[in-house]
C-alpha cells in the first residue's frame, strides 16, 4: 500500500510540474519530508536526502515531458541550451550548500520559498511583458496555432546569471526551478506560455541530472523511494504535457498555489516548533 501511494505522489507531481513547467520537486520534497511521521512502514528522510532522491525523479519527470512537447514542437532548444549553461553549474553548487541545513532550518526555509512560489504564481497571470520592447540579443519567431507570428529575445548573458540563480535555488531545494524560470522567460523575454513550460521542462531534464549527479556523490539518495516514485512521475510528466497543448491550465494553477500556502505553513510550524 505504501508503495502505491509512493507511486500516485510522483504521478501528481510528475502531472503538475508538466502542466505547469514547474518540474513537480515543489511537490515531492515537503510529502518525503512528513510521509515518515503518519507511515511506520517509511523511514524518516533528511532534507539532503529528500532533495536528493527528488531531483533523481525530477530527471524523469523532465525527460518525459520533454519528449511529449517536442511531439508538439514547443520546445526552444538552442534558448534550452543557453539558459543550461547558468543553470548546470548553479544545480551543482545547491547540491553542495544544502548540506549546511539541518531539519528544523530546512523546513523553515522550505516552507517560506513554497509561499513565495505561491506568490509569483499569483502574480504571474497579473504581470504583462512590455509589447513595445525592442528586441535585442538572439531573437527568435515562433508561429503559433492560429498562425500569428510571435516575436521573443534575450540577451545571452543576463540569460545565463539568471539561470544560474535558478539552478541552484533547484540544487538547494530539490525543485525544477520552473516556477522561476517560466515566469522570467515570459515577462522578461517575452517568450509564449507554451514555448516557456516547454522549454523550461527542457533545462529542468538538464539540471536535475548534473544536480543529482552532485547529489549521488554526497549519498542524498533514497533508491527505494525514488524507484517508486519514478514510474509514476515518468507518465505524469506525458500526462501533463498533453493536457497542457489542450486545456487551460489555470484551475489547476490556482489549486496548486492554495496547496503550496498550506504546506509551506506547515513546514514552518514543523521547523519552529
Amino acid at each position: 500500500m505504501e508503495w502505491i501511494l509512493l507511486i500516485i505522489i510522483g504521478l501528481i507531481a510528475g502531472t503538475i510540474g508538466s502542466l505547469v513547467g514547474l518540474g513537480g520537486g515543489i511537490i515531492v520534497v515537503p510529502l518525503l519530508l512528513v510521509i515518515g511521521n503518519y507511515f511506520a512502514h517509511f523511514e524518516n528522510v533528511t532534507p539532503q536526502v529528500a532533495v536528493g532522491t527528488s531531483l533523481l525523479v525530477v530527471i524523469f519527470t523532465g525527460l518525459s515531458s520533454t519528449l511529449s512537447y517536442i511531439k508538439y514542437k514547443k520546445v526552444d532548444y538552442k534558448s534550452g541550451l543557453i539558459f543550461f549553461i547558468g543553470s548546470g553549474p548553479g544545480g551543482i553548487v545547491g547540491a553542495y550548500v544544502n548540506k549546511l541545513f539541518n531539519a528544523s532550518s530546512f523546513s523553515i526555509w522550505f516552507g517560506l520559498f513554497m509561499i513565495f512560489i505561491s506568490i509569483i504564481l499569483m502574480l504571474k497571470d497579473k504581470l504583462k511583458p512590455k509589447k513595445n520592447a525592442e528586441p535585442k540579443g538572439i531573437i527568435h519567431k515562433y508561429i503559433d496555432d492560429d498562425g500569428n507570428e510571435k516575436i521573443y529575445s534575450y540577451r545571452p548573458s543576463v540569460g545565463i546569471i539568471i539561470s544560474f540563480i535558478v539552478g541552484f535555488i533547484s540544487g538547494l531545494f530539490g525543485i525544477g526551478g520552473g516556477a522561476l524560470m517560466v515566469p522570467v522567460m515570459i515577462l522578461l523575454f517575452f517568450f509564449p506560455a507554451h514555448i516557456a513550460v516547454a522549454t523550461s521542462m527542457f533545462i529542468i531534464f538538464l539540471s536535475a541530472s548534473t544536480s543529482s549527479v552532485a547529489h549521488i556523490a554526497l549519498g542524498n539518495i533514497n533508491w527505494l523511494y525514488a524507484s517508486a516514485l519514478i514510474p509514476g512521475a515518468w507518465f505524469g510528466g506525458k500526462l501533463g504535457a498533453y493536457i497542457n497543448t489542450r486545456l487551460n491550465s489555470k484551475a489547476v494553477i490556482n489549486l496548486l498555489r492554495i496547496v503550496l500556502i498550506v504546506a509551506g505553513v506547515r513546514l514552518i510550524y514543523q521547523g519552529l516548533f
